[in-house]
Formats: structure tokens, sequence, C-alpha cells
């Protein structure tokens, strides 16, 4: 799976940062050094199923990161947290 971008919404990234202690940008790294991606559930509507990424940060961290991929390759995030 390859994404092109990620489509942050406010709230989902306050809550990154206050209850899981991950910053945007450690998801975007993560997305970036050859994470594993597999479904973890259907949507409930066609094209919204949830995804899970387990990557790395630049710093070695690891993160699970959840989110729906979208039809022009960006993607919506819904969590993400150490793993």
């Amino acid at each position: 799976m390859k994404l092109d971008g990620i489509i942050w919404l406010r709230d989902i990234a306050d809550k990154l940062e206050f209850k899981h202690n991950v910053t945007m940008e450690e998801v975007e790294q993560a997305l970036n050094n050859k994470p594993k991606f597999r479904s973890v559930e259907k949507g409930e509507r066609k094209g919204e199923d949830v995804y899970m990424a387990l990557g790395r940060t630049d710093s070695g961290r690891y993160l699970a990161i959840l989110f729906t991929p979208l039809l022009h390759k960006d993607a919506v995030e819904s969590t993400a947290y150490p793993h």
C-alpha cells in the first residue's frame, strides 16, 4: 500500500499528542519508513475500511497507526499509539 499523504483532523492530532504521546511528525515518519500494513475491519460504507500500519519513527520508536485510506491515495488518520 502506498499513501501520498495524511489528512489530519485537529481533534485526532490533539488526541495523539495528549493521550498517546505521539506527534504528527512521528506518524508521518513511521508511514514513510517501510511500514507493514494490514486490514483491521470493514467500514460501514464501501471503501471506508480501517487499516493498521506498523512502523518505526526515525528515532526507532514503534507505532501502530490506524487509518482509513481514500481513493486518491491520501488517508484520514484515526489514531496512533506506541506499539
